[in-house]
């Protein structure tokens, strides 16, 4: 007797062995390997798009901001543009580099006195008839007196130095500025401008008085009070607030 097929046409599938492809699942406790995918070309795979060439610059622009968040904010000077009476008045400045100049007038002063005191005298006698005159002057400055007027300005060079250099550089303000309560800071990092910016700030000062001493006077009308020497330092001067005027 001729077998003949089952109903539908098709013989059921014959069991495959273990690890065949297409065959049941392998027992419990064995690992699969999955399937590599196939090369491209067989028409299983379709590779991503490739990124869009960069712009003509050569480079990509900057990815865009986080989620809720704005771009950061253009670096700018530290210190905005103020109204006029915020900054230090002209007066005030004036004062100050009166006290600061007390030491210098003092010492200079001192050197200048035993310079002229300890002068060598010299005399001559003049015979006129009967009468006999003496005349005594001055024929020039003693050795002690040469030197005590140079150590006098050596003194007060190392005051200027420390007194517009180191402290103003440091914490802003000279003695006569401490004591006028304003200090001078970088309109860029609104801190003081440090030794060697200070001293060359100082220097500056010769741009204020050589046109008749003009530079001197801008803070009578310029919108920052500034001099030329601040100007071209980028500096202004400004009060203390209340933690900068009490002693440390």
């Amino acid at each position: 007797m001729t077998d003949q097929p089952p109903p539908g046409g098709a013989y059921p599938p014959s069991p495959s062995s273990p690890g065949s492809p297409g065959g049941h699942e392998p027992p419990s406790g064995r690992h699969e390997t999955p399937p590599t995918p196939s090369a491209p070309g067989s028409g299983s795979y379709t590779p991503p798009p490739s990124p869009p060439p960069p712009p003509g610059g050569g480079s990509y622009p900057p990815p865009p901001p986080s989620s809720g968040g704005y771009p950061p904010p253009r670096p700018g000077p530290a210190i905005p543009t103020l109204p006029t009476e915020s900054y230090t008045p002209w007066l005030t400045r004036v004062l100050a580099f009166l006290v600061d100049n007390i030491p210098v007038a003092v010492l200079i002063g001192i050197g200048y006195g035993i310079q002229v005191a300890t002068m060598h005298p010299s005399c001559t006698t003049e015979s006129v008839g009967y009468e006999t005159t003496q005349v005594c002057y001055s024929s020039g400055p003693s050795t002690v007196g040469i030197l005590v007027f140079w150590l006098a300005w050596l003194l007060t060079l190392a005051y200027v130095i420390w007194n517009y250099g180191y402290r103003q550089g440091t914490t802003g303000s000279s003695l006569g500025k401490s004591l006028m309560k304003f200090k001078v800071v970088s309109e860029v990092t609104g801190q003081p401008i440090g030794f060697g910016m200070s001293v060359v700030r100082q220097l500056a000062h010769f741009v204020d008085g050589i046109i008749c001493y003009i530079g001197y006077l801008f803070p009578l009308w310029d919108a920052k009070r500034q001099t030329l020497a601040d100007k071209i330092m980028t500096t202004v001067c400004l009060p203390l607030n209340e933690a900068e005027q009490r002693p440390s």
